[in-house]
């Protein structure tokens, strides 16, 4: 149990600590703010880590900034801040008193682990006696409807990475590796081999846009549109490549050797415009080498 408290001196000056309830994007910025100013801060939040909602996104509205991009630097603050200390995994009880003079009482949850010997291995989580299980209702099994070879190729990447659950992920990468997309019908196949509703493999498929449930190029060529690459020519670039290929943005040739798309940031500002192909990234890109670049994957 904590207790932290505020109160006055002779004067009006406030003296002691503040308290900020909740580590998302709002109460870290909130917390910094306070710890520049001087003060003691308490922040508190009911999790096991700081980051908020804004950890599970992507971009953000409406300029669709990388979320992390904007996370990441007040995350970092918080932990080396002297004057913020986080109390995750925690809870307000109560709170007594006025503005100025308070008392707050706060409840830490147990771990089980050392959080100052933590290195985030995760080797406790293999070791934890208790073990959550998903419980997923019985439902209908849908009808396979996929040609003998397929259903010969989905039965080797089930081997590869164990007809397990747990491996979805890696199942449904090899899927996407292997045809460029998610076929619907494969679905089935994986919902009966691993035990998970359709509607729950849709789910996953759905929340990352690695995943596509429509059949896409070959080579999937991404335009950085975010502002270093806009200003130095992006837009151009990019209408450079929907002239090459045909396509509009999000589209795919009719040959399913491209598909054209834009990403907000690559990371690599200092090159701009920036340009990926599959793993394969171009920097300080010119309209004239749009064809080439074009050329090198037909």
């Amino acid at each position: 149990m904590i207790e932290a408290t505020q109160g006055s001196s002779a004067g009006n000056d406030k003296v002691g600590a503040v308290l900020v309830v909740g580590g998302g994007i709002g109460g870290m910025q909130a917390a910094l703010d306070l710890a520049e100013s001087g003060y003691k801060v308490y922040l508190v939040e009911s999790g096991p880590a700081i980051g908020g909602a804004m950890a599970q996104l992507d971009k953000t509205f409406p300029t669709n900034d990388c979320a992390m991009c904007t996370l990441a630097p007040r995350l970092v603050d918080c932990g080396r801040h002297p004057n913020v200390e986080k109390l995750t995994y925690s809870e307000v009880l109560s709170l007594e008193g006025e503005p100025g003079r308070f008392r707050v009482r706060v409840k830490k949850k147990p771990r089980s682990v050392d959080p100052a010997k933590c290195t985030g291995c995760g080797e406790c989580s293999a070791a934890c006696l208790v073990r959550n299980r998903a419980y997923f209702e019985p439902t209908e099994p849908e009808q396979i409807d996929l040609p003998p070879e397929e259903i010969e190729e989905l039965g080797r990447i089930l081997d590869a990475n164990g007809r397990d659950p747990a491996s979805l992920l890696p199942i449904l990468q090899d899927l996407n590796s292997e045809y460029h997309w998610l076929k619907p019908a494969a679905f089935a196949y994986l919902s009966a081999e691993l035990g998970i509703p359709v509607a729950r493999l849709l789910r996953v498929a759905t929340f990352y846009n690695a995943f596509s449930l429509t059949p896409r190029g070959e080579h999937v060529v991404n335009v950085c549109m975010g502002t270093a690459c806009y200003v130095k020519g992006g837009r151009r670039i990019l209408e450079t490549f929907q002239r090459e290929l045909k396509v509009e943005v999000g589209g795919t040739t009719g040959d399913l050797k491209f598909t054209l798309e834009t990403v907000n940031c690559l990371g690599c500002c200092g090159q701009s415009p920036v340009v990926r192909v599959d793993e394969d990234i171009y920097g300080y890109v010119k309209l004239s080498e749009v064809p080439k670049i074009v050329a090198k994957y037909q």
